[in-house]
């Protein structure tokens, strides 16, 4: 029974690493490099997910637990401590004002939508929301390149008005590590948390809608209103995190701060003869 469940789970992950192979493929990297990372990661979570008392997973348990020798155990652990496969996304400048002045009521009209920045002034201008949360960045530079990515645009009167909540990372290279760090981890991550037999109690939420009765003369409409949708949620909860990032914002007394993340996605099967059950 154990061997079948273990197929049936392989099968799953069959189905998962396909298009994880199809980038993986575009951006010339073979199965070497990706092994050597998943070895890195089997090692990482045995190392610190399976513990005794409170303590790191020896290198003999780990050998054991993954079916790797303790000599290839010992390397990933020593380029683990080091640092090597340590992957940091930070928001870029330009996704922090385009956040920011959607979201700080010092640019926000009555209504809460974000309001048509003068240049100059020292409250409620594009140079103050610069100055706030573009960094050492200058005013006129941001404003060249928020008007390169189209974000934003200028009236006669050198007025700006921002078009986009977000906007494309520069580099297909750029939106792809940031979608598989913001979007991709966070929902296996979920996943993993609410299938986790020693779990007790505390379970994320995890919401999916899904059809194979759709009709394909009907998906670039039902495609065109999910957009719509999904942009409009995303937003919505933007506008929470943000209520809540600004509501301590003044507070010196060191609490310690979470990352929390929601998705929610579009996804299309284009591979013909294909079926999978959910």
């Amino acid at each position: 029974m154990q061997d079948d469940i273990q197929r049936q789970i392989l099968g799953a992950f069959l189905v998962v690493l396909k298009p994880i192979a199809r980038i993986l493929l575009r951006f010339g990297i073979g199965f070497r490099e990706f092994s050597e990372i998943a070895k890195t990661a089997f090692v990482d979570v045995a190392s610190s997910d399976f513990g005794l008392r409170g303590r790191p997973t020896n290198i003999s348990r780990v050998a054991v637990m993954t079916g790797m020798t303790r000599k290839e155990v010992r390397r990933l652990r020593d380029k683990i401590t080091e640092g090597e496969h340590t992957v940091v996304v930070k928001p870029t400048p330009l996704w922090d004002i385009l956040h920011y002045w959607h979201a700080d009521r010092e640019f926000l009209d009555e209504s809460g939508r974000p309001m048509t920045l003068p240049f100059t002034g020292d409250s409620g201008s594009f140079a103050s929301l610069v100055k706030r949360f573009g960094g050492d960045i200058p005013p006129g530079a941001m404003r060249t390149e928020l008007k390169r990515v189209g974000a934003i645009e200028e009236d006669s009167n050198g007025r700006l008005r921002v078009l986009k909540r977000t906007f494309r990372p520069e580099g297909d290279h750029e939106s792809l590590i940031a979608s598989l760090v913001q979007g991709v981890y966070p929902l296996l991550a979920t996943v993993s948390h609410n299938t986790d037999s020693n779990r007790i109690g505390d379970t994320w939420t995890q919401r999916i809608a899904y059809t194979q009765a759709v009709r394909r003369t009907d998906v670039p409409r039902l495609k065109r209103i999910t957009a719509d949708r999904i942009a409009a949620f995303a937003e919505s909860i933007d506008d929470v995190f943000m209520a809540y990032e600004t509501l301590h914002e003044n507070d010196d007394n060191g609490s310690e701060k979470s990352t929390l993340a929601v998705g929610v996605f579009y996804f299309e099967d284009r591979e013909q003869g294909k079926t999978y059950i959910w």
